[in-house]
């Protein structure tokens, strides 16, 4: 670079920043699925569990769990040369849910996280979403063990428009992140030209 232009006498680009909320319950995979998609190293809010904790943090299916989300995880990834994604992994305990609010002001979308063993976890995070009008896809964490079901019968059992995105995904490999973060962004243009749309006529 020189002067602010680049060798070959191109301006440099300004890459557009989009922000993306990560959520869903409690061990379901959020805060291993910024880690393993973003470029920089995540920055992770954990603490660990303790006993005080055991009467409100159901370990039912994730018991080797030994540590929880308490703020936030954040990580970026550069999808293109102009288009950035900052991840934003929300707690998934109901006692933190306050923080919601504040992390979901100016996303583009987000991502439900899913576990089929315990899917009556995510209701809450889909529910949020439906609610405020922010365009989500549910992704669908197949963890080791878990029952595969078709993308139609979890989409019947969380009760989802025609138009949500499901998506069967692996938390811990990047470019299944990747996918499913690509995803994100157009049902979110979709859904805003749709509204657009909507609103003209």
């Amino acid at each position: 670079m020189i002067f602010g232009r680049s060798e070959r006498g191109k301006p440099p680009v300004e890459p557009v920043t989009l922000k993306i909320l990560v959520a869903g319950g409690f061990g379901v995979g959020k805060t291993t699925l910024v880690g393993a998609v973003s470029e920089i190293r995540p920055l992770r809010t954990e603490e660990v569990l303790t006993e005080a904790g055991r009467p409100v943090d159901d370990l039912s299916g994730v018991e080797a769990k030994g540590t929880t989300t308490v703020a936030m995880d954040f990580g970026r990834i550069t999808l293109r040369e102009d288009l950035v994604l900052y991840l934003f992994g929300t707690p998934g305990q109901e006692r933190f849910w306050f923080m919601w609010d504040e992390l979901s002001e100016g996303s583009l979308g987000a991502v439900v996280l899913a576990d089929t063993r315990r899917l009556e976890d995510c209701f809450a995070a889909v529910d949020y979403f439906e609610r405020r009008s922010i365009p989500f896809l549910v992704g669908v964490n197949c963890f080791e063990g878990a029952v595969r079901y078709p993308e139609e019968t979890i989409r019947q059992a969380l009760d989802l428009d025609a138009g949500t995105p499901v998506v069967l995904c692996d938390a811990r490999d990047r470019e299944s992140v990747k996918e499913v973060l690509i995803g994100v962004v157009r049902h979110a243009m979709a859904h805003t030209a749709s509204r657009r749309r909507a609103l003209t006529n």
